[in-house]
């Protein structure tokens, strides 16, 4: 009997820039343990002994006059002092100086022999990547210290980034995080070389930046009771503690539990200088005219209604034909623009509830006045007003890609974060703006990571394919956002963030693929970031399905992708911890149940419990099918569902075929439901594995057997199980919904030994 193993896979996604770019070969040497990797890189040998007896030497001028000071607490935290300067010196030191043939922004040179270590740059950028540089080359103890001495490689690294923009976001208004963490999340991206942190201060949920002018936006729209979303994360909380709500965060007033926090303006500037100190730039966010209720329901007369509630899917904005609300504003703008001295001012402009705006007569005198055709102008014409108001105060604007929809000045930077609206990035670059590259599909963080989302976020594309090369330059790089409806904890917001930002970080840096480097580079980072105190993801476990079948008894064997890793397990249905009992090797199955798995790190980091379940069941009879013809039937549900059970029983507005697993060509609707159809042909009798990969859900049936479970609306995620199988065609059914946003479905086979393929066409019929 033979036992074939499936991946079901091929992605259907509304991604502008899917498809594959130029891919370098990795290093044949062993690579540094270096993320982003560098341009260049020349190895040589001996080493550099790093010690107390090593003299700093630093330009005069005073150029380099902050990055020493960063570089000396590097040596005072691993050596237990700083390092004595000197002036001059050829051996045993370690040298800062300008180099103006360092030309790119950004760039530096390091050079280390037996004898010295050099760090060349032009600027101050460059000088401060250096030095993270040679941080990493710095064994991981160095982060903590106690070290007596230290030993680098003799090598020679030159290197500048790929990109200007290279960008993180945090939201902080549906959950609040405090000054210390974003100094801790700022220190994180110094070290793997991202130089925007975009801060999205402001939302419906909460305001978290102090206005002097307008005292009650902070006084009530930065506190709430507890809403829906912070009783869904409560519910999670009892299985996973990081999604535990941090309890600095709630008050008590007048008898009632408040949930928030705000910046003070003092506290905001001190934030700012960190950031400035290690060359990362912080763009403000207040978001407007939309996700505005915080601001409304302290201030009511914002709204054409002058009363805060929710549209058809959001919340009532502000009205843009009231001259009051044009200057609350302005007034609100102009205390962010004295505090942030960021270039870039973020106005939001996105998910807008027009109707208010349909229904009041003064927007439509406006709108007549003005000579606007549709609410989209009407849009259009705040987010102009607001950018004439930038503009005069010096600063450039940011919108998210909505503001194209009404016309928009060529020297708006464009934020493209709608994957299903491919054409939006060439619309963008036709009309002359700057874009940043933030895809939802792929660097929304607050989707829920899986064994995929390093290469993803890896090999994202950050220029777009049919982009022509003057194009391509007004891409300005990428930028990955954390939403936090459902990342109430620093913990929580640690184990979204990282690892993925270190492949993002070496996407927007490195000009290669050099992504089987990139995952051998990564195991040296777990300890550095353990010693940070980073709650990172522990990486995936991998050598099983979630849902199993046997016949007679079966294995469960886990690989471990870190040595250091302890595996702990359950049966009775509690999740895994350091206390459950220790998986050390194969496991043998005789009869239906559930294991529970979770890894453990030294330092005390749980991963993600893996629930795997086990079933006895008999081999599925093929089927006869008379005169079979090639494809899967596929009805289709113009309409918004929650999960598949919404179109279980409705009418299909149209029946077509498709050649496999893959959305129609006659789908148009921005949310719909799929209902495969046929037969899957299997070559022989066996026990076959599919991992079902959908955006948003999908339930897959085989042999009228459900194999995988994915239903209901989430990003990408892929699940796996299990069927039992005698050769020849067996009933194939397949139930998918999108509920807007862009979709994944994913039908790869991964016959024994060889690579993921898709699914032979000739496979399917109906």
């Amino acid at each position: 009997m033979r036992f074939l193993v499936f991946r079901i896979g091929t992605m259907l996604c509304l991604l502008l820039w899917c498809g594959a770019g130029v891919r370098a070969q990795s290093p044949a040497s062993p690579p540094l343990p270096l993320i982003p990797y560098p341009a260049s890189v020349q190895t040589g040998r001996g080493t550099f002994i790093l010690s107390a007896e090593t003299r700093l030497v630093i330009p005069k001028k005073g150029l380099f006059a902050r990055e020493a000071d960063q570089l000396q607490q590097l040596m005072a935290r691993a050596l237990g002092q700083p390092l004595r300067t000197a002036k001059k010196g050829n051996t045993q030191v370690l040298v800062l100086q300008q180099a103006t043939d360092l030309t790119k922004p950004e760039a530096y040179r390091l050079q280390i022999t037996p004898e010295r270590v050099v760090l060349s740059a032009q600027d101050p950028a460059g000088m401060f990547r250096a030095i993270q540089t040679l941080r990493q080359l710095l064994p991981v103890e160095a982060e903590q210290g106690g070290l007596a001495q230290m030993s680098l490689p003799a090598v020679t690294l030159e290197d500048a980034p790929r990109f200007s923009w290279r960008g993180l976001h945090l939201d902080v208004s549906r959950h609040f995080f405090g000054v210390e963490y974003v100094y801790k999340l700022l220190d994180l991206m110094a070290l793997y070389k991202f130089n925007k942190l975009h801060l999205h201060l402001t939302d419906d949920q909460g305001w978290r930046i102090e206005i002097k002018q307008y005292p009650k936006l902070t006084e009530e729209g930065a506190w709430r009771t507890f809403n829906n979303q912070d009783s869904v994360v409560m519910e999670r909380a009892k299985e996973n503690p990081d999604f535990e709500i941090d309890p600095q965060h709630i008050v008590k007033r007048d008898g009632k539990v408040m949930y928030g926090g705000f910046y003070t303006q003092d506290q905001m500037r001190q934030i700012i200088d960190y950031a400035a100190a290690r060359h990362i730039e912080i763009i403000p966010e207040i978001d407007m005219p939309g996700h505005m209720m915080a601001a409304i329901q302290a201030y009511p007369f914002l709204t054409c209604t002058e009363s805060a509630g929710w549209g058809k899917t959001f919340s009532v904005p502000i009205c843009p034909c009231d001259e009051r609300v044009l200057t609350f504003a302005e007034n609100v703008y102009r205390e962010i623009i004295d505090l942030f001295p960021s270039s870039y001012i973020h106005l939001g402009a996105d998910e807008v509830e027009k109707t208010t705006w349909a229904q009041s007569a003064a927007c439509q005198a406006l709108m007549q006045r003005e000579q606007l055709e549709s609410v989209e102008e009407l849009q259009s014409y705040f987010v102009h007003h607001m950018q004439r108001f930038f503009h005069a105060n010096g600063k450039k604007l940011i919108g998210w890609d909505e503001v194209l929809e009404g016309g928009i000045d060529s020297s708006a930077t464009i934020m493209y974060w709608r994957s299903w609206v491919k054409d939006a990035p060439l619309k963008a670059a036709q009309n002359g703006n700057p874009i940043i590259m933030t895809p939802v599909g792929t660097l929304y963080f607050d989707y829920a990571p899986d064994q995929n989302s390093l290469d993803k976020v890896y090999h994202m594309p950050v220029v777009p394919a049919d982009f022509t090369a003057q194009q391509a330059t007004q891409v300005l790089g990428a930028q990955a956002n954390l939403w936090t409806e459902y990342v109430p904890s620093e913990a929580r917001a640690d184990f979204m963030y990282m690892p993925r930002m270190t492949a993002l970080a070496e996407n927007v840096w490195t000009n290669r693929d050099l992504f089987t480097s990139y995952e051998q580079r990564l195991v040296a980072h777990y300890p550095r970031l353990a010693r940070l105190g980073v709650h990172y993801r522990v990486p995936d476990l991998t050598g099983f399905t979630e849902s199993n079948v046997f016949t007679e008894a079966a294995t469960l064997t886990v690989h471990k992708p870190l040595d250091n890793l302890t595996l702990h397990y359950t049966t009775d249905g509690s999740r895994p911890d350091r206390n459950s009992p220790t998986l050390t090797g194969p496991l043998r199955i005789t009869r239906s149940d559930t294991i529970k798995v979770a890894a453990t790190t030294p330092e005390g980091l749980i991963g993600e419990t893996y629930t795997i379940r086990y079933r006895k069941e008999t081999f599925a009879e093929p089927v006869a099918v008379a005169a079979p013809q090639p494809g899967l039937q596929v009805s289709y549900f113009p309409a918004y569902f929650r999960n598949t059970k919404g179109f279980a029983d409705s009418t299909a507005t149209q029946v077509t075929t498709a050649p496999q697993l893959e959305v129609p060509a006659l789908v148009t609707a921005p949310s719909f439901g799929l209902k495969f159809r046929g037969y899957l042909e299997v070559p022989a009798t066996g026990i076959y594995s599919f991992f079902f990969t959908c955006d948003d859900g999908g339930v897959l049936r085989i042999a009228d057997r459900v194999v995988v479970d994915n239903d209901g609306q989430h990003g990408p995620v892929e699940k796996s199980g299990q069927v039992a199988l005698k050769k020849g065609r067996h009933p194939f059914a397949v139930d998918f919904l999108e509920a807007g946003g862009g979709y994944t479905l994913k039908l790869e086979v991964q016959p024994e030994g060889q690579a993921p393929q898709p699914v032979p066409a000739s496979w399917f019929s109906h």
